[in-house]
């Protein structure tokens, strides 16, 4: 089991942003209000980090089916030593950014910054499956350094295999941001190049992602029914996808969602 005081792969990252007052008292953020938030196509789980001292809890109980753990990890040292060893360096990168990033953004908005990005993780099964990760910070103090955040693992295997080694920071409403960088290149990619989606398309393709039908999406972004199905549909011609399922794959595979 992880000892709290352990130091793990991202503390010298963390530490430029995370807050180191272990008295704060923490509660349970509103998860259920703040996971429509995040996508969870397939079976996913999530925990909560105090990052004062990496310790997790709250987690989903997914956590131990998905990698046949017996007991519920206790630090995010635990977490990461399921990482495929081959993807740790694109995460201390990926993570190295992702600071960088919302540094630039401004810290005090980073509440409504979500970061996200794929690696390989050990199930079960005892192989390396490809996950999507996802982060929502919930609890900063009156300087903006983090305590808190949620982090969601869902495992995209049955979607792709392939990862584009792109991390993504989009804005959690009312922000509405949309920043992507490759961290190291994809050697083995083989999807086609980006369709060079605009903005609109690309809001529209995330929505479509978390399972919005076209009138839900009417209605969040404010226009008309036919409005959504005609970009749908150029959306769908753009990435050469027959239907919205080859369209998220691809939408993964080009590190758009």
């Amino acid at each position: 089991m992880g000892n709290p005081d352990d130091k793990h792969l991202l503390s010298q990252i963390w530490e430029k942003f995370a807050a180191d007052d272990r008295s704060q008292p923490l509660k349970k953020p509103l998860i259920e209000k703040l996971i429509g938030e995040m996508f969870s196509l397939g079976n996913f789980y999530y925990y909560v980090i105090n990052l004062t001292d990496s310790s997790i809890s709250y987690h989903h109980k997914n956590i131990l089916s998905t990698h046949g753990l017996i007991d519920y990890p206790t630090h995010l040292s635990e977490i990461l030593s399921l990482i495929h060893p081959d993807d740790i360096s694109f995460v201390i990168q990926a993570e190295e950014m992702v600071v960088e990033k919302i540094k630039q953004i401004g810290i005090e908005h980073q509440l409504y910054l979500k970061p996200s990005y794929c690696f390989r993780m050990k199930t079960k099964k005892g192989k390396y499956e490809l996950f999507h990760h996802q982060a929502i910070h919930t609890f900063m103090d009156k300087d903006n350094r983090l305590f808190q955040s949620i982090n969601i693992h869902t495992n995209i295997q049955h979607i792709t295999v392939q990862n584009p080694y792109t991390v993504l920071i989009t804005g959690i409403s009312p922000r509405r941001d949309f920043l992507q960088f490759t961290v190291q290149p994809a050697h083995d990619k083989k999807s086609s190049a980006d369709p060079n989606l605009t903005k609109r398309e690309i809001e529209i393709l995330i929505l479509i992602a978390k399972g919005n039908s076209a009138k839900e999406i009417s209605e969040m972004l404010i226009l008309s029914e036919h409005t959504i199905r005609s970009h749908r549909k150029n959306i769908l011609k753009k990435t050469e996808s027959r239907n919205s399922r080859e369209l998220i794959r691809k939408a993964f595979e080009w590190g758009i969602i």
